[in-house]
């Protein structure tokens, strides 16, 4: 970081530079909102995307926490910019976040693009935020830190710790059976969530912001401090003064997020016994920064990094308040530093060996280490076979170990109304060996992969004290979610992928260990299928929906849309200003 840019040198100086009409304009109008020149003349601006919304609560406190930044940009010399991006509730947002992923992707490219900004700061942390954030971003170029919303604080019940998402799926399910009484179920509600702060077990928004971490984009540490813990705000501070020099030192996000931090990232996931989620995400994320990652390479990585993080799911004791007292995401790179590269930069300017440098575990029962973890095996695998002929995804470490090699007869839904109605039907013919299937909820027939693949055990079987059984769908299903769940089957049965050709009473054959997921039936007979299928109607005719539904790839290759792909053309240039 020898050289440094000078004023002249700013991207904004394009707007407010040149002695002319139309940078007058610029002036005068920055003027209006009452700003002097010498607050933004000759000084960095930095957008700050800020992703609060009335309508998300894992991120409410970013509607105070942005003047933290805002504070730190000014203290180092910088003059903020506030732009509010689109706010993704996975809380409110239906069918899916994830079919307005790329539609944040999209916004932030060209909130970056457009304004006159120099730098940017993405405030994320709920689910598909911080994929959505960091994919425009990448795709923009222009130096950047990510700031996470922070998990909230530890759900409780009773005096028993809940954690979000897990224990909702657990305590319904006793609810449907009748354990426990709807005074109980409204307890539950009410202590499940109790503050601001994304959900606090490792489900997908402490998975993704861990791995912006470990992707080198946020500063050391900032991915598991609480929420309401004072040190996020002195963090959102100390990122709006980072991200000041960034711009001055031109350390933009190619020199960060490299073949090697990918690399990094992926093991990362595995060893915080990660989301399925993550899957999509990273090799979407790795496409844009221009670097390679395949479904093959995740379930090498599976196979060689154990869950070293005792953080529920996947983790039976802890959450992730437990884990920054730990020591947090520091201390867990550290214990697997033998297999990250510790020479990739980060947005400090150092390597990410320097950061973690002084990282210290205070409970090595929530961190485990190399020889003593969680699960020998990664937290994900992935399966391929005359079902999946280019993967599905199963996470082993949260399923009961009965079901890792298993065979079946299916249940075939072609709707969730449709499966819904059987589960909670007292008289279902189904029994525990059967494989249950959800189809037409994948990337293009969902539309948008909803959550739906923890598919619901159904009550004739709760009753008999049954929890777990094999299901299957093209749909994802939430990383707080937990089970022996094949997810992502590629390609969909909407696009006449294999999974639309099964019929009730086919036999399923799951092989864990040799990673195969098939049907057993023969090719003639599939043939003979394949040859009468007919394509389910679209469900958008017009608008955003009829777009995504168009252009969003399959789940093997993280459904981006075809044309914001690298290989579909150059990125634009600046703006034309005139």
């Amino acid at each position: 970081m020898n050289s440094r840019k000078t004023p002249s040198e700013l991207r904004s100086a394009r707007w407010f530079a040149p002695d002319d009409l139309r940078s007058s304009g610029h002036r005068s109008r920055t003027m209006q909102m009452g700003y002097a020149p010498e607050e933004w003349v000759d000084k960095p601006v930095i957008a700050i995307l800020n992703t609060w919304s009335d309508a998300n609560p894992c991120h409410a406190h970013f509607k105070h926490r942005v003047e933290d930044v805002k504070r730190g940009i000014l203290q180092a010399g910088g003059f903020p910019l506030e732009l509010p991006a689109l706010s993704l509730s996975e809380s409110y947002v239906k069918p899916t976040t994830m079919l307005y992923r790329n539609m944040l992707a999209m916004e932030a490219e060209e909130l970056l693009r457009s304004h006159p900004v120099d730098g940017a700061v993405l405030m994320g942390g709920c689910d598909k935020t911080t994929p959505g954030l960091v994919m425009g971003a990448l795709s923009m170029g222009l130096p950047m830190i990510y700031l996470p919303a922070g998990p909230m604080l530890r759900g409780n019940y009773r005096g028993e710790y809940l954690g979000s998402g897990s224990d909702a799926w657990k305590f319904w399910d006793e609810r449907r059976a009748g354990t426990i009484s709807e005074k109980e179920w409204v307890d539950v509600e009410a202590g499940i969530a109790r503050s601001y702060g994304h959900c606090m077990t490792m489900g997908t928004a402490s998975t993704m912001t861990a791995i912006a971490e470990a992707l080198g984009l946020t500063l050391p540490g900032a991915s598991s401090i609480p929420a309401p813990d004072a040190n996020h705000i002195r963090m959102s501070s100390a990122v709006g003064r980072r991200i000041v020099e960034m711009v001055w030192e031109d350390l933009v996000p190619s020199k960060i997020v490299t073949q090697a931090a990918v690399n990094n990232a992926v093991a990362v996931a595995m060893a915080t016994g990660c989301s399925t989620n993550a899957v999509i995400h990273l090799i979407a994320m790795a496409r844009r920064a221009g670097t390679k990652l395949s479904l093959d390479d995740l379930d090498q990585a599976g196979r060689t990094t154990p869950v070293l993080a005792n953080i529920r799911p996947t983790g039976k004791a802890y959450l992730m308040e437990d884990f920054y007292y730990a020591g947090g995401l520091r201390a867990l790179m550290s214990k697997l530093s033998s297999k990250l590269d510790l020479t990739t930069l980060t947005v400090s300017g150092v390597t990410l060996g320097e950061t973690l440098e002084g990282a210290k575990c205070y409970n090595d029962d929530v961190i485990r280490s190399l020889d003593d973890p969680i699960y020998h095996e990664g937290s994900l695998a992935v399966l391929k076979g005359n079902l999946a002929p280019t993967g599905a995804v199963i996470k082993p470490a949260a399923c009961d170990p009965r079901f890792h090699k298993h065979q079946g007869p299916a249940l075939v839904f072609d709707s969730y109304p449709e499966m819904k109605a059987a589960v909670d039907d007292e008289n279902l013919d189904i029994t525990p060996d059967h494989v249950m299937v959800l189809r037409g909820a994948g990337p293009q027939g969902g539309p948008g992969m909803p959550e739906w693949g923890m598919l619901p055990i159904p009550k004739a079987l709760l009753k008999k004290g049954h929890r777990d059984m094999l299901r299957l769908s093209d749909a994802r299903m939430s990383g707080t979610s937990y089970g022996a769940c094949i997810l992502h089957v590629s390609p969909e049965s909407h696009v006449g992928g294999p999974l639309a050709l099964l019929k009730n009473g086919d036999i399923i054959r799951l092989d864990l260990e040799a990673r195969r997921i098939d049907m057993l039936v023969d090719e003639d007979e599939l043939q003979r299928r394949r040859d009468t299928w007919v394509k389910p109607p679209e469900k958008f005719g017009r608008g955003y929906g009829w777009m995504f539904s168009r252009h969003v790839a399959q789940a093997d290759t993280g459904c981006d849309f075809d044309f914001l792909e690298n290989s579909f053309g150059p990125t634009p240039g600046e703006p034309d200003i005139y």
